[in-house]
């Protein structure tokens, strides 16, 4: 279970990192409301995720999940650049999560 709530934990920081984007500069209601409300089900996620879990494995999976996902929605939704070296780092990041999470 600690591991369901960590990857939800990821996935809602993943929704108020793209969230921000959609504020703009927090000046619309919605998207505002809708991304303050990510962070805090992703911190709270977090925080339970890690009465079981180690803080240092379960932090960096949670930025991790946060960080790839976040690049894959900005290459999606904002035409980011897709490069040979940005899939490479996303290979990387994606590998050492997976690591994280087969020795804890």
């Amino acid at each position: 279970m600690p591991w369901i709530l960590l990857t939800l934990a990821g996935i809602f920081e993943i929704g108020w990192a793209i969230g921000l984007k959609y504020t703009d500069g927090f000046t619309r209601l919605v998207p505002t409301v809708l991304t303050a409300g990510s962070m805090v089900i992703s911190i709270v996620l977090l925080g339970l995720a890690v009465k079981t879990l180690p803080m240092g494995t379960a932090y960096a999976i949670w930025t991790g999940i946060g960080t790839v996902g976040t690049v894959i929605l900005g290459i999606i939704l904002f035409a980011e650049p897709v490069t040979a070296m940005r899939i490479g780092c996303i290979a990387l990041i994606v590998t050492g999560i997976l690591g994280l999470k087969f020795v804890a």
